[in-house]
């Protein structure tokens, strides 16, 4: 019988867990630059639920799947402009606004696809990515079937991870963003707009929590289905605080969430029947709760995190 230990050692675990990581990549991703800003944004679920929807959609009426990528964007940056314009223009409660929006995106979305497919028994299927295979770089031992073999958008993930660091540590804009965050009445003083500034992180960030979602149509799946966001923008939520907002260790959490749940996955399969199934199913919730307390006792959020500016006011 597979061990526990015979799990962790396979090759195609390893590529499952990546590719289950990859839509919290993109969530993540998008909550830190949000939260680096000083917004945090509970809208994450619904964002990802509509990204989800009008990513697939499109496809399925004859637009590339490229095309339902830069759409389920599109789709996010107009929900993260409702959310900046309700959490930074108005300065209402981040985390009501948020929720709001979460319960208008998900809602609408399902209203939405009820409205384009009335009749639709069961979701239309489109053809999704398929996985790359790179000359030399997808038969390296190891390597190669757990990055080189997944699909484009498990790569762009990774490749928005490093931009993200990049331009959070190393560029005059990305320096400004976190200044806005800890200190904005000090930004304001050097003459740079604190509003336009947080608008533009929570609107790119919510750009990429819909292509998070987007994943789950065009990649992981080939149909969008009701509730198959399943959570995953609070997880997110969650990753961001055990990353300490920082761009590479939050990577580190989402891939160590994904192994939970592959890891879960394999367990049921070496278990049988033997455990009801459910008790798996909780397992990379708890495994990942666990995560977050160790993880996180030293974090130090941004100091004006869910702190609304008002120009002027010091």
């Amino acid at each position: 019988m597979q061990t526990a230990l015979d799990i962790l050692l396979t090759v195609s675990f390893w590529a499952a867990a990546l590719r289950i990581a990859t839509p919290l990549i993109f969530g993540v991703a998008g909550a830190v630059l949000c939260e680096r800003a000083g917004v945090l944004n509970l809208g994450i679920e619904g964002i990802m639920t509509a990204g989800a929807m009008t990513g697939w959609l499109v496809v399925h009426l004859g637009a590339g799947l490229w095309g339902g990528v830069l759409v389920a964007a599109l789709t996010g940056a107009l929900l993260g402009l409702l959310v900046a314009g309700l959490t930074v223009s108005l300065g209402l409660s981040q985390h009501v606004s948020g929720l709001a929006v979460t319960l208008l995106a998900t809602s609408a979305s399902y209203f939405g696809y009820r409205l384009a497919l009335p009749a639709a028994a069961d979701p239309p299927r489109i053809v999704p990515f398929a996985p790359l295979d790179l000359p030399v770089l997808s038969d390296l031992p190891v390597l190669g079937p757990v990055l080189f073999r997944q699909t484009a958008l498990t790569l762009l993930a990774l490749g928005v991870i490093a931009l993200l660091a990049w331009f959070l540590a190393r560029t005059p804009l990305g320096l400004a963003v976190r200044a806005v965050g800890e200190n904005p009445a000090a930004v304001e003083a050097q003459g740079i707009d604190v509003h336009r500034l947080r608008i533009g992180a929570v609107v790119a960030g919510s750009a990429l929590m819909a292509v998070g979602g987007a994943f789950l149509t065009l990649s992981a799946f080939n149909a969008f289905f009701f509730e198959m966001v399943a959570g995953r923008g609070w997880i997110c939520i969650a990753l961001t605080v055990f990353a300490g907002w920082r761009p590479a260790k939050a990577l580190l959490g989402a891939v160590l969430f994904g192994a939970f749940d592959a890891f879960q996955v394999r367990l049921q399969q070496v278990a049988g029947g033997a455990v009801p199934g459910q008790v798996f199913l909780m397992l990379p919730y708890l495994l990942s709760i666990a995560a977050l307390l160790v993880g996180a006792r030293n974090a130090r959020a941004p100091k004006a995190l869910m702190t609304p500016y008002i120009r002027g006011e010091r």
